[in-house]
């Protein structure tokens, strides 16, 4: 059931990337979509964590909280910069806790510390992340585990 539901979200993504909606086109879809899964199914690529179906229902309410830290983080860059007070930029390279209980889980949340502006993972294991960080309160914050607990939250199955 997995396999299917790539097939049909590859192909509504194909819809959603070309725009158009001729008969020709959408059949030359469908064929690149068969073909694309086809393979993917004879290489043996999907699997529960290539394609991670038990996330397509959490998946909006992830992307609003990465939009919204991103936001957040863009503010708080853009303050330090403009800002003309030394102090205000203070570069930290931390180590914070891995509590992550999957591998998907874990790359979506060092993935989620590098998007946000100011913070870049540098390194990810499975007991810690190592992060730079623009600023020590920044770092603090990635230190509270707030971030990882809300990824845990939208990336595992309860």
């Amino acid at each position: 059931m997995k396999s299917y539901s790539f097939a049909v979200l590859l192909f509504l993504f194909w819809i959603f990337l070309s725009g158009h909606l001729t008969p020709l086109l959408l059949g030359l879809g469908a064929a690149s979509t068969v073909l694309t899964f086809y393979l993917a199914q004879r290489m043996n690529v999907i699997d529960h964590e290539s394609y991670p179906v038990h996330l397509s229902s959490k998946l909006p309410s992830l992307v609003l909280y990465l939009f919204k830290e991103i936001i957040k983080a863009n503010i708080d860059v853009s303050k330090r910069i403009l800002s003309r007070k030394a102090s205000s930029i203070s570069p930290q390279i931390i180590e914070i806790p891995q509590s992550q209980k999957t591998d998907l889980a874990a790359v979506v949340y060092a993935n989620a510390i590098t998007l946000t502006p100011g913070t870049v993972t540098i390194k990810l294991s499975e007991k810690s992340i190592m992060v730079h960080a623009l600023s020590k309160e920044g770092a603090d914050e990635l230190a509270t585990g707030a971030m990882s607990e809300e990824i845990s939250r939208k990336v595992t199955i309860h």
